[in-house]
């Protein structure tokens, strides 16, 4: 039997459907001390590569976020993603109807702490990376469903993006004493 690792410090990550807030709630929370902060990288990644994306451009969007969460790991700081592993695994499996095995391996090998699920109930905002203006509760439900199977403690993020930090401030304090 594999024994998990015991650590002192959380990853604390933040999901949900393509406009629900996610790098909003992201930006205000860097404000805080005591954590380290990982940003998205598909947005990135995306723009950086001068085409269409694919289903193998996930896997190195997934590489990428693993090799930056080992790094940030290693300052004993709680860490706070805004997204990990699970956005992509559904993004995989959503678009394209299967996933890589390396992103459900890393996931199930390494899971986070915590799962902050924004609820898409705030206004879609149109961005050119954006796929899916008209099924984010679809797309909420799969991420609830994903974290419950999955067995990771979680809250559901709602409200305006005031009320959105002040939840989230408390829920990161109960979690990170």
């Amino acid at each position: 039997m594999e024994k998990k690792v015991i650590r002192k410090t959380k990853n604390i990550v933040i999901t949900g459907a393509e406009s629900s807030g996610k790098t909003t709630l992201f930006k205000e929370l860097k404000s805080l001390t005591g954590f380290s902060f990982l940003p998205e990288f598909s947005r990135s990644y995306i723009n950086q590569i001068n085409r269409p994306y694919d289903y193998n451009d996930i896997l190195e969007i997934a590489k990428l976020y693993e090799k930056e969460l080992e790094i940030a790991s290693k300052n004993e700081l709680s860490i706070i993603s805004d997204t990990d592993l699970l956005t992509l695994l559904i993004w995989c499996e959503y678009k394209y109807d299967k996933c890589h095995s390396f992103i459900k391996e890393s996931l199930t090998k390494n899971p986070p702490d915590f799962y902050l699920l924004c609820s898409p109930n705030i206004p879609w905002e149109f961005d050119s990376q954006r796929e899916n203006p008209n099924n984010r509760v679809e797309l909420f439900n799969i991420h609830l469903k994903k974290i419950m199977e999955l067995g990771i403690d979680f809250e559901i993020i709602e409200g305006n993006s005031s009320k959105r930090l002040i939840q989230t401030k408390n829920i990161l304090q109960n979690i990170h004493l």
